[in-house]
């Protein structure tokens, strides 16, 4: 068998595989057998590699020094697709973001500044620019693995990173608007027209507003998931945004080639709920409450460029996100309640010349180095 040195990190509430790209083979063609044999697919319980049976945990990771003036590293997401012979390489990932900055602390690609080390980075998904701050522990000198930052959906404490996604919009359209409207009606078949924001940061999102579908906005992954009816429509708004934007041709194109780009979500007003650890989540501690399908199920926590573009979206006069949000005069920090708790977005939004310019949005995350070692894989 063929073996290829990786770190299995957990970045956020996501975790997968990070390589080194000088590790893999040069011949870009071959990485695919390479990386879908490490999850263990096609079969979706994936019992022959090290995948979670998730979208969240069924992350690729490929990490190299950069060239370009003051960025230290790149680096290229891939999503395994569970169940499917398939590594979608169209969006970039917010959650292992968080991972790369350690990474690169720890594999010695960066030059360490103490107490803490700014690792400037450029994700080639979507040719964007992330800083990340990594603090460094005084006595072994690389990435502080004890502190006292809890993010929801993980459990314990960890060090604080700050993950700061700059001038994000139009990642993948160009345009932090991809149809030029705060708000869409989209003709869903089958069902009429639906309300929806659609909207590019980071990755390309669209957004409904639960009681549009017949939703509450707090049901928990298992019972959106278990709904057929709901997951097909929600797969409906989502193909045919992607069809508005021009990632597909048709409905069945944008499911079976774009199956990861755009996001689509639901959100509501802020409610109470219990999230999956039984804990309960109070309506006063957030600002609007959502739900995020990723890869046709919903996501246990809310993707990073989710809530990224879920936090952008409060800010925007007529979302309708900003039309459920908690009333506010002026938003500077959105609390995103999601499925494992309540997670804060800093997006930082302004409008120029009648333009609405996002110089950048800001998240707090931590991250871990999981194991490393020889990765097996079949020649």
């Amino acid at each position: 068998m063929r073996k290829f040195q990786t770190v299995f990190m957990r970045g956020g509430t996501s975790k997968g595989c990070m390589f080194h790209k000088e590790d893999l083979p040069e011949d870009r063609s071959e990485w695919d057998s390479i990386f879908l044999q490490a999850m263990g697919n096609p079969d979706p319980k994936q019992i022959d590699g090290m995948g979670g049976t998730v979208s969240s945990n069924n992350k690729i990771v490929i990490v190299w020094k950069s060239e370009e003036p003051g960025i230290d590293v790149e680096y290229l997401v891939g999503q395994v697709i569970v169940g499917k012979s398939q590594v979608d390489y169209k969006s970039n990932c917010g959650n292992m973001t968080a991972a790369v900055g350690p990474y690169a602390v720890e594999e010695g690609m960066v030059t360490i500044t103490e107490p803490i080390t700014t690792v400037h980075m450029l994700n080639r998904n979507t040719d964007k620019y992330i800083d990340v701050t990594v603090p460094i522990d005084p006595e072994t000198h690389t990435f502080a693995q004890k502190g006292d930052c809890a993010i929801a959906g993980v459990d314990g404490t960890a060090a604080e990173l700050k993950v700061k996604f700059l001038n994000p919009a139009g990642a993948k359209t160009g345009k932090l608007l991809p149809t030029g409207k705060c708000v869409e009606t989209l003709e869903i078949p089958g069902f009429g027209p639906i309300e929806a924001t659609i909207l590019d940061v980071s990755n390309p999102m669209v957004l409904v507003k639960a009681e549009d579908i017949g939703m509450t906005g707090t049901e928990l992954p298992e019972e959106i998931n278990s709904n057929k009816e709901i997951c097909d429509l929600l797969e409906k708004i989502r193909g045919t945004a992607c069809c508005k934007m021009g990632f597909a041709k048709d409905l069945k194109d944008a499911t079976e080639n774009s199956p990861a780009v755009p996001k689509v979500g639901f959100v509501t007003v802020p409610k109470s709920y219990t999230d999956i650890s039984g804990a309960q989540v109070s309506a006063e501690d957030m600002d609007v409450c959502a739900r995020v399908i990723s890869v046709f199920k919903c996501h246990k926590a809310c993707p990073l460029t989710s809530a990224s573009a879920i936090s952008v979206a409060a800010a925007m006069k007529g979302s309708v996100v900003e039309k459920v949000l908690r009333p506010t005069d002026q938003v500077e920090n959105v609390r995103i309640g999601h499925p494992s708790g309540i997670m804060t977005m800093c997006p930082e939004l302004r409008e120029e010349n009648g333009e609405l310019e996002l110089p950048s949005v800001a998240v707090q995350r931590t991250a871990r180095r999981i194991m490393d070692g020889i990765l097996y894989i079949r020649k």
